[in-house]
């Protein structure tokens, strides 16, 4: 039962963190068709940007989530504005846009490692503190995280599903022709769409970095693991991204535990292509009829 317990609250903590950043690159694709290279780095500029105002003022975690979430949103508006929205209608966009983020995800790695240089930095703004349940060990801040997650990923299910500005997303996710029809201001859509998924980008990061430690090339790990979920999950599918992410970190979770933490992404990887093979579009992906 202890090791139940010990499995089941890693992999809830490490999905919580996977969720966040799956959720918002599932949604950037579901919406505007473009994998974003540069999202890993989102999380990253998330914690350092929290790192920077707890050390100039001591900030507390109450202050550090919305910290979070603006420089996340900023960062994600900035590369529409900057980036995305001139090589959105250009021919081979899916293709040019992968290298584009990248090159700002090289770009802004630079950045980082020239304020901040390439020494790891332990996330002042943390709870400490165990509390036991079952006779484990659970950490407050594993709490925190789950609670955080929860609440930005049923924060984002309430816009998506019950205020207009979800309803013009959904639109513009399902036809953007059609939407422009209807009145949908369609680049202002794809500009909140990348505020909102770089604030889940930028309190992923915090949370992870509470966990771990800052550095530059923190994103890249968790970019990679939120790849693999949203492959899983079905391309663009933002629910089935949150349902995966919990998923796979508890299997990710099982395996480090019961045949150590190396085989865990490897054996995620094998289940993403046994899930291909036999769903080729996903777990939740769905064919599209496209009338001509």
């Amino acid at each position: 039962m202890e090791i139940i317990i010990q499995i089941i609250v890693t992999g809830l903590t490490m999905g919580s963190m996977y969720a966040l950043a799956a959720v918002g690159l599932s949604l950037i694709y579901g919406t505007l068709g473009m994998f974003n290279m540069a999202h890993g780095m989102f999380m990253t500029l998330g914690a350092y940007a929290v790192f920077s105002l707890a050390s100039a003022f001591g900030i507390s975690l109450l202050l550090a989530v919305p910290a979070a979430v603006i420089a996340g949103a900023v960062v994600g508006m900035l590369t529409h504005l900057l980036i995305v929205r001139f090589m959105l209608h250009s021919t081979e966009f899916e293709t040019n846009i992968i290298v584009a983020t990248a090159g700002l995800a090289i770009l802004l790695e630079d950045f980082v490692l020239k304020i901040y240089g390439g020494y790891p930095y332990p996330q002042p703004v943390k709870i400490e503190g165990t509390f036991f349940v079952g006779g484990v060990s659970i950490t407050y801040q594993a709490v925190v995280i789950m609670a955080v997650a929860l609440l930005c990923i049923g924060v984002v299910a309430w816009l998506l599903l019950r205020t207009k500005f979800g309803r013009a997303i959904r639109a513009t996710a399902l036809n953007r022709d059609a939407a422009m029809l209807m009145g949908v201001r369609t680049n202002t859509v794809y500009l909140q769409v990348m505020a909102l998924a770089g604030a889940l980008a930028g309190v992923a990061g915090l949370m992870i970095s509470t966990l771990a430690t800052l550095s530059p090339q923190m994103g890249g790990d968790p970019l990679l693991k939120a790849f693999v979920i949203c492959v899983v999950a079905g391309l663009g599918n933002v629910w089935g991204a949150g349902i995966c992410a919990f998923g796979l970190a508890l299997i990710e979770a099982a395996i480090g535990f019961y045949f150590g933490v190396r085989f865990g992404f490897p054996a995620m990887l094998m289940l993403v292509i046994l899930v291909l093979i036999w769903r080729p579009l996903g777990l939740f992906g769905k064919e599209k009829v496209v009338r001509l």
